[in-house]
């Protein structure tokens, strides 16, 4: 490898990454707008993580370290092994906010509530995870960390996130317990909440 390739290497992660991010936002830009369903239920705690996880993303935006260079120094290894691990999260990470917008519909909403007519989506990436879209925006902020940030932004940035993403599991699964009970109860036992089969606990209000 020479001398000015592992620059480029890393440049070409960090624009994968901007693209990833225009491929990220697109589902939720260009879904066709259903006509409005009346709400039955809003839980607004979900806000607080929200709050949460937005100051995660400031973080790895904001502290960056120089551009082309990698995270850590640790061979030449690395200089491949980093930039292909940030391009492989963000592209599965688009992938499955675009299947999740999909198949959530009309029932996609910012906050936690529920509609009326609300169901229990369990198919496409919901047979994998029961918050796929939380997994891609943690997707995404680990392959921005990666891929732009310095390191002592990374860590708290992720624990801002953990901490944002289960107060709105929680606020979300409270909801979704009340309305669908025993099949709600099945789901949790047999799908992880963020990663696959991870949530096996009998408490389906546990944030795995």
């Amino acid at each position: 490898m020479t001398e000015g390739e592992p620059q480029i290497i890393h440049l070409l992660a960090l624009g994968w990454v901007l693209l990833c991010w225009i491929g990220y936002t697109a589902p939720f830009v260009l879904r066709k707008r259903p006509p409005k369903t009346p709400e039955r239920k809003r839980d607004r705690t979900s806000l607080v993580g929200i709050a949460l996880q937005s100051v995660a993303y400031a973080l790895v935006w904001s502290v960056r370290r120089p551009l082309g260079t990698p995270l850590v120094s640790l061979g030449p290894a690395w200089d491949w092994i980093g930039p292909v691990l940030v391009m492989l999260l963000g592209s599965v990470s688009v992938w499955m906010v675009g299947a999740a917008v999909w198949a959530l519909g009309k029932q996609w909403s910012f906050a936690a509530r529920l509609t009326e007519g609300h169901r229990l989506v369990q198919e496409g990436p919901y047979r994998i995870v029961r918050h796929p879209i939380y997994s891609a925006m943690g997707g995404m902020l680990l392959a921005t960390g990666l891929a732009l940030s310095h390191w002592v932004a990374i860590l708290p940035g992720l624990i801002f996130f953990g901490i944002g993403t289960a107060i709105r599991i929680r606020s979300e699964e409270k909801l979704l317990k009340e309305a669908f009970g025993s099949e709600f109860d099945a789901y949790v036992r047999r799908v992880g909440a963020v990663l696959p089969r991870l949530a096996l606990r009998e408490d389906p209000s546990y944030p795995c």
